[in-house]
């Protein structure tokens, strides 16, 4: 497993790997971090906020999150920095530190990547529900490469996309086996009664 030493930034959200976030960047520990991470090509940390706000002192997250890599920038008009980014690798944090402007940094080490598995047919309601709902919010997937037939992509696109809590995001996100994540998701569903 690969250590990385990364800059963290904690939101109320859970970013996937394969998925797209746009980002509003306002406060300046954030503005100065993607100014580092778009000179050095390196992306950052994204973490489900466990105690605490995405503004003012460091908050509490979650151990594992995923890499943000800015795949574009533009100034708002509101004068506010905005970030598209897409979800890489997942990490588990290892040893946190916090910069006198309240910046978290963390070492981390990279989590294993998901087998390549296609889905199974037992599950292909599923695809039919994420097709439907990725044509639905046209914009913010249109550069993201539809893999349809990858458990994996499947699974977390569904997490990303269905009205689940922030801990049922984080508890998809924390799963290491697609298959698994494919059939708890359908359990959820089945209770969503979207099926």
């Amino acid at each position: 497993m690969t250590v990385s030493h990364i800059p963290l930034f904690p939101l109320h959200t859970v970013l996937f790997p394969g998925g797209p976030l746009p980002l509003r960047v306002f406060e300046p520990r954030y503005t100065d971090m993607i100014s580092q991470c778009l000179k050095s090509g390196h992306g950052f940390g994204v973490c489900l906020i466990r105690e605490g706000t995405e503004t003012g002192p460091a908050a509490a997250s979650h151990d594992v999150g995923t890499i943000a890599q800015i795949e574009d920038w533009h100034m708002r008009r509101d004068g506010l920095l905005g970030i598209e980014v897409k979800g890489d690798k997942k990490f588990m944090t290892k040893n946190l530190s916090v910069a006198s402007n309240q910046l978290l940094t963390a070492e981390i080490e990279y989590l294993a990547d998901e087998p390549l598995l296609e889905v199974p047919p037992e599950y292909m309601n599923l695809v039919d529900l994420l097709e439907g709902r990725i044509s639905q919010m046209g914009k913010r997937y249109a550069k993201t490469e539809l893999k349809f037939s990858d458990a994996s992509w499947v699974s977390y696109r569904l997490a990303e996309v269905l009205p689940l809590r922030l801990s049922q995001k984080q508890y998809f996100l924390q799963l290491e086996e697609p298959m698994q994540r494919l059939e708890h998701l359908n359990d959820v569903l089945q209770h969503l009664d979207m099926t």
